[in-house]
């Protein structure tokens, strides 16, 4: 009995050495989904593709009364957190920032990013931004301009970047990508392809690699097409489907076409797996300069919809 006592101690110990070392996350904008899908994968360990290495242990909830999709979530997702997952809401970023390692910065409205990165970065905590980056590719600069000269790590990234669809047909020889998924609108948002194309963006870009040089865009009410021109000459295509749809690609190389699987996988955890990584080395794996290139994408799309 005295032997189980102590094996029964050293487990306890251990147990609290490990929570010990994990990261304190901390969360800003509770109004997505994303916010209690990824503290589960955290904070859960019976959690199906449960993430070690990092918990989420405080929230500032945010929101943007204008936009239907955060003023009705906000709450609801913010007393998830706090009733269910045990996370302390606070009432401003500093507050949050003062009881983290690092934040993952959620607000669904692009539009605050900005100044959100800004308490975050004066408070040198390393960041994951999650999308769309900024509202305008100006916002997006001026971001990596702030972290850069506080010496501050940051990555964004679409979770479709780590997808099987992408996965399964990386790989040396692409000479040109197709690629399709989401793209619903909202009207706040400047960039308008940012508020969900981002994801089949992302995926190309994933699939193409950075050295976009040219961008041109058709667009109509049930669907954009947006063609791009690699510095190489490769041709990239995206099609972002309204109101929603599917996501896919094909990949072309010499002689032949590969078509992604219709029943490829994409969740969260990879991503969720590479922002914990990233916040425990500081080494970003998606380099700045690239998701810049994305949101610099997006503008000159933007740009053709008005010509």
């Amino acid at each position: 009995m005295r032997a189980l006592v102590i094996l029964m101690a050293v487990w306890v110990t251990a147990v609290a050495a490990s929570f010990s070392a994990d990261l304190k996350i901390g969360i800003v904008g509770t109004d997505t989904s994303h916010v209690t899908a990824f503290t589960r994968l955290l904070n859960d360990p019976q959690a199906p593709g449960h993430v070690p290495g990092a918990r989420v242990v405080a929230a500032y909830k945010g929101g943007s009364p204008d936009v239907e999709s955060s003023a009705s979530r906000v709450d609801r997702f913010a007393n998830e957190l706090q009733e269910k997952w045990h996370v302390e809401i606070l009432p401003d970023i500093p507050s949050v920032c003062r009881k983290v390692d690092a934040v993952l910065l959620e607000s669904v409205d692009g539009r605050v990013h900005l100044e959100q990165a800004r308490q975050i970065i004066a408070a040198g905590k390393p960041m994951f931004i999650d999308k769309p980056l900024a509202s305008t590719l100006e916002d997006a600069r001026e971001i990596a301009r702030l972290a850069r000269e506080a010496g501050v790590p940051w990555f964004t990234s679409s979770s479709l970047r780590w997808s099987d669809i992408v996965t399964q047909l990386a790989g040396p020889g692409i000479l040109g990508v197709d690629v399709w998924g989401p793209g619903p609108l909202e009207p706040h948002h400047q960039l308008d392809l940012s508020w969900y194309a981002i994801h089949p963006i992302e995926m190309l870009f994933a699939l193409m690699g950075a050295g976009c040089s040219e961008v041109s865009r058709i667009h109509s009410e049930g669907a954009d097409i947006v063609v791009a021109r690699w510095k190489d000459g490769r041709i990239g295509v995206v099609r972002a489907l309204r109101p929603y749809g599917d996501y896919g690609a094909v990949v072309f190389r010499e002689r032949k076409a590969d078509r992604s699987s219709p029943d490829a996988k994409h969740d969260y955890r990879p991503l969720v797996v590479e922002i914990v990584k990233f916040f425990q080395t500081g080494k970003p794996p998606v380099p700045n300069e690239e998701s810049l290139e994305i949101f610099a994408f997006m503008d000159a799309a933007q740009k053709s919809k008005a010509d």
